[in-house]
Order: structure tokens, then C-alpha cells, then sequence
């Protein structure tokens, strides 16, 4: 970001979605509440996890990592927008706004990454498990994650870069409720031609390639699946991965139409909307679909209940 950028422009204005004063009250507390369940739902699940030992296992590793990406995630965003919706100027610093953009990329990239990865980790306990043991080992893990957090906030910084450059001189209104790539592309004066094809090809690559080992581990994970005789287990695999599918068959579906579309597609209002999805509801959904689809989850919850309650009589 040049100095002459930051000169120019001091401060964005969100339009968010509301005019109407009578609609910032509900709206406001709309979100509230959904950010309440999130930050209850992620850092309970995180609790959960590190509480219980039965779910001291790979899987379970990387479920309460993505879970704290969405308690951060959403802590990056949500603040922000719940003070815009009671504010008559909804406005961000010029430094500010990019901060949270940077994050905003650095945290959703590093899922992208990790989402791939557990659906590596139920391909090896699935399909080989006689290795898995030897191949998910905790410290291999930890490797794996780290190398996702690198690579996401690598991959932001990239992103963070090309927007930077972008000369911003005109109006200073962004349509939208926090700052993404696609409305500052938007609000810019510079061309943004170059800087378009590079962002597409980066959030591609990171996009598409763990998309791609996803679709891969669970084709393997189907076929084994169909090969079982037992009912039950088929039922108790399919019920472990479909959580996941869930998940993912969410997140990637508007993460997708908002990064990978042409630019000459783009609306504002569409790209609003579908961030809703990406920003709000589906860090808050995650801890649901995962804890109530989960048997594993459950139990532990219950052993974790029981046991207070027991320590309470004592």
C-alpha cells in the first residue's frame, strides 16, 4: 500500500444492508446472537476436545484447529459489523480495512487447507487402517497444521499485496458489511485487470487443489464403504463422514462463487449475500453440524456433564 493510497483515502464507508433505522435493532441483534452461538459453539467444541481423552485423535486434532479458525474468523468480522449496525457512520480505517482483510484470507485459506486435510485423515483411517497409527502420528499432525497456517497467511499476504497496490481515489463507499478482495476491486481506480487474473489464480490453486484431494479421499472412502458387509458399519462411517461433507459442500460452495466467478458476473448485492454464508452462518454452523451428527462428540459431552455433575454432589 503506497503512501500516496493512504493519503488519499483515510477512511472506507460501509453501506452494509440496512438504511432503515428501524431494522439496525433486529439486525443487530440477529448477529449478536449468531456470534454468541459461535463463540460458544467453537471454544465449547475446543474445550470439549482437549478435555476428553478418547478424543485426543487425529481427526479431532484438526476439528478443534478448525474450530478455532472460525472462533477467530468470525471475531475478526463480527465486532466490527455489530458497531456499523448501531453507528449512523459505518466506517473503517484505511490501515484497518486491510488488516481485516488480511486476516479475513489468512484464516479462510488456512481452512481451505485444513478441510482437505481431514478428508486425508478419514481416507487413511478408512482405507488403510492398518497404517494409520503409524501414519497420523501427533507430531505429524502438528506438522500438517503448521504447514496450513504457513501456507494460508503466505497465501494472504499475496492477496493483501496485489489489493495494496491499487490506487483508491474516488468514492469510498465499499458495498459490503466488512473489506474482501471483490469490493475493493471494485471501488478501485487503477485498473485491477492484472491484479483480478493473479487473485483468481492464487485463490484457485489454494481453492481448488485442496477441493481436489477432498473429492479424491472421499471417491476412495465411497468405494471402501460399498465394500463393507457389515450394515453397521457402513452406517457408522457414512454417519462420521457426512458431517464433513456437510461442512465442506458449504463452505467451498460460496467460497467458490465468490472468488472463482468472472468479474463481469460480479453483483454486489449476490456477493453480500452469499459472504453472509461465509462470514457469519457457517462458523456458527460448523460446531452444530459437527457435534449433532457426531455420536463420538455426544458421548464425550455427556462423560464431560456427568462428571460434573458428580463433582457437584461430592
Amino acid at each position: 500500500m503506497s503512501t500516496e493510497n493512504s493519503t488519499v483515502i483515510s477512511e472506507f464507508i460501509f453501506l452494509g444492508f440496512a438504511d432503515e433505522p428501524e431494522l439496525r435493532i433486529p439486525i443487530f441483534i440477529l448477529f449478536l446472537l449468531i456470534y454468541v452461538i459461535t463463540v460458544v459453539g467453537n471454544l465449547g467444541m475446543i474445550l470439549l476436545i482437549k478435555t476428553d481423552p478418547l478424543l485426543h485423535t487425529p481427526m479431532y486434532f484438526f476439528l478443534s484447529s478448525c474450530a478455532f479458525l472460525d472462533f477467530c474468523y468470525s471475531s475478526n468480522i463480527t465486532p466490527k459489523a455489530l458497531e456499523n449496525f448501531l453507528s449512523e457512520r459505518k466506517t473503517i480505517s484505511f490501515m484497518g480495512c486491510f488488516i481485516q482483510m488480511y486476516f479475513f484470507v489468512a484464516l479462510a485459506s488456512t481452512e481451505c487447507i485444513l478441510v482437505g486435510l481431514m478428508a486425508y485423515d478419514r481416507y487413511v483411517a478408512i482405507c488403510n487402517p492398518l497404517l494409520y497409527t503409524s501414519i497420523m502420528l501427533h507430531t505429524q499432525c502438528i506438522k500438517m497444521a503448521s504447514g496450513a497456517f504457513t501456507a494460508g497467511f503466505l497465501n494472504s499476504i499475496i492477496h493483501t499485496t496485489l489489493v495494496g497496490t491499487l490506487s483508491f481515489c474516488q468514492s469510498n463507499e465499499i458495498n459490503h458489511f466488512f473489506c474482501d478482495i471483490p469490493p475493493l476491486l471494485k471501488l478501485s481506480c487503477s485498473d485491477t485487470s492484472v491484479t483480478e487474473a493473479l487473485v483468481f489464480i492464487c485463490a484457485g490453486i489454494n481453492m481448488l487443489g485442496s477441493l481436489l484431494i477432498i473429492l479424491s479421499s472421499y471417491t476412495y472412502i465411497l468405494s471402501a464403504v460399498l465394500q463393507m458387509k457389515s450394515a453397521k458399519g457402513r452406517k457408522k462411517v457414512f454417519s462420521m463422514c457426512i458431517s464433513q461433507l456437510i461442512a465442506v459442500t458449504i463452505f467451498y460452495g460460496t467460497g467458490l462463487f465468490i472468488y472463482l466467478q468472472p468479474s463481469s458476473n460480479y453483483s454486489e448485492d449476490q456477493n453480500k449475500i452469499m459472504s453472509l454464508f461465509y462470514a457469519f452462518v457457517i462458523p456458527m454452523l460448523n460446531p452444530l453440524i459437527y457435534s449433532l451428527r457426531n455420536k463420538e462428540v455426544k458421548d464425550a459431552a455427556k462423560r464431560v456433564m456427568e462428571k460434573r455433575t458428580f463433582s457437584h454432589l461430592l
